[in-house]
């Protein structure tokens, strides 16, 4: 009888870890709204200069890994364009919307072949690091969720 209540004592403090170690992850990506006066000077500043001649939608803060971001979401031209910065400012990421016609041949049609008889509902391009990938959204079916398909310009598959 001893034993069990041990194992079971056990079990329960593993369970309860687990599920503080869950809540303390899911704490560490959250992603609030913020307000210009909140960003940090230098990611104010980062944010005018790439919002020229844009409409500002709106700005979050998120934290990944213990260290903090900020994007700015905006619209150009009637398109979506989301520029991420890190606390001192520097530019992180651009994720725009473009045409499908306008990305790399080999990437428009490894998103086509993906899609197959599916309808692409928003082709973005994502530059981070130097590197440009390009992610398709693509609605299956009627009433089905939509997939994303992320391709490089020579239409690899990219995780």
């Amino acid at each position: 009888m001893r034993k069990r209540l041990t194992v079971a004592v056990v079990l329960a403090a593993m369970l309860l870890g687990t599920g503080v170690a869950a809540a303390q992850g899911q704490e560490e990506d959250k992603e609030t709204k913020v307000k210009m006066q909140d960003l940090p000077p230098a990611v104010q500043q980062a944010v005018k200069e790439h919002s020229k001649g844009a409409k500002l939608r709106g700005l979050t803060q998120e934290t990944k890994n213990g260290n903090t971001f900020y994007e700015a979401e905006m619209e150009v031209n009637g398109r979506t364009r989301d520029v991420t910065f890190d606390a001192s400012g520097k530019l992180v990421s651009v994720e725009e919307e473009v045409a499908i016609d306008s990305i790399p041949a080999a990437a428009r049609e490894a998103i086509k072949k993906a899609a197959g008889t599916g309808k692409i509902t928003l082709v973005e391009s994502v530059t981070e690091g130097g590197k440009t990938v390009y992610e398709a959204h693509i609605q299956k079916g009627p009433g089905k969720s939509e997939v994303e398909v992320k391709v490089d310009a020579r239409g690899n598959s990219v995780k």
